[in-house]
């Protein structure tokens, strides 16, 4: 990429890990007796060397590769499922110790990194009271919630002090995979679809959707929810949503002020996050506008060189180019506008 061409870029969905939920989660992987998809992704991740070591990198060849490629900051997140898998209280503790660590890292290189907030959802009003910290005391850019918690979803009430909070504080949510709740699992099992290659974006897909007709944002207008991986499929339905909702109207449903559709332009984004493909970048961007559509690489799991090859090949305007790569990234997350780091010394 040229100097004049070179455009500061902020990828938006990027995991670490830190030891003590390696060490939780190892108690999990101990005391499971069934299949549980979670679990399996969750050995895989951890019994790969490589993957392993990167997600525990903060310091060193994560910032290697962010140089080589033109990468200037990662939005960084715990990887998933995050805590929610384990109890209240310890998934709690975790919570904490990682906004902590996030919050050092950001401090030790403070143009490289930013970051989403870890809460238990286990434990609404915790972590409630966790997400402001993270946000006024730390200074995070929001939170990140590896979609269902025990099974249920956000628009149940239990979870109501949680999006309060997130709209209170005008701080997104960022909605992001994990496999299907049990009741939907068996269905992928046979092929072992139940994670990244269909199971995430399914039941990721199905998460935000609620959200939209639940009617819960109706009454929380402010809550803002990312989506990645392209909206996890929703873009491609919109119109076809807005259809079934209004021709099959149902009293299970509630009555909603606006389409469906409405609600997912005025209120969600999406990542690029491991759909940095000309077709389906377009298609986001001309069913959302490019003021919706945040480049993203989900590193460690995509390749950063691959991730941008893609993006830097579809034809996109210097606006749309802007747009994507930095400046809605900016304005959802409230990152400070810098086009890069100073010079090493």
């Amino acid at each position: 990429m040229s100097s004049a061409t070179r455009v500061r870029c902020i990828a938006t969905e990027e995991a670490f890990v830190i030891p003590e939920l390696n060490e939780a989660m190892a108690g999990v992987v101990r005391a499971g007796t069934a299949y549980d998809p979670d679990i399996y992704f969750w050995q895989r991740a951890a019994g790969a060397k490589v993957l392993a070591a990167r997600l525990l990198d903060l310091h060193a060849e994560r910032l290697a590769i962010m140089d080589a490629n033109g990468v200037d900051m990662q939005l960084l997140s715990l990887v998933a499922p995050g805590v929610q898998m384990l109890k209240g209280a310890d998934a709690a503790a975790i919570a904490r110790i990682a906004n902590d660590r996030l919050a050092e890292a950001i401090v030790r290189h403070p143009y490289r990194y930013a970051g989403l907030a870890t809460v238990a959802p286990q434990t609404p009003e915790e972590a409630a009271r966790e997400l402001e910290r993270a946000v006024r005391q730390l200074r995070l850019h929001g939170v990140l919630i590896n979609s269902h918690t025990d099974g249920q979803y956000l628009d149940e009430p239990k979870y109501r002090p949680i999006l309060e909070a997130a709209a209170a504080l005008k701080t997104p949510i960022y909605l992001h995979p994990r496999a299907p709740i049990p009741a939907m699992a068996g269905a992928y099992r046979t092929y072992t679809l139940e994670h990244a290659i269909w199971g995430f974006q399914a039941e990721t897909g199905l998460h935000g959707l609620r959200l939209i007709v639940s009617g819960l944002l109706d009454r929380l207008p402010d809550l803002r929810i990312v989506l990645g991986h392209g909206g996890e499929g929703l873009p491609y339905w919109l119109s076809r949503i807005d259809t079934m909702h209004r021709q099959f109207q149902v009293p299970e449903r509630p009555q909603l002020a606006k389409r469906p559709s409405e609600y997912f332009r005025e209120n969600f984004v999406v990542t690029t996050s491991g759909m940095n493909w000309g077709p389906a970048l377009r298609l986001c961007i001309d069913a959302l506008g490019a003021d919706k559509v945040l480049f993203a690489i989900d590193y460690p799991f995509q390749d950063t060189a691959e991730a941008l090859a893609g993006l830097n090949a579809a034809n996109l305007a210097p606006a749309e180019r802007a747009a994507i790569l930095h400046r809605n990234a900016e304005r959802v997350f409230g990152i400070a506008v810098h086009e890069r780091a100073p010079p090493r010394r």
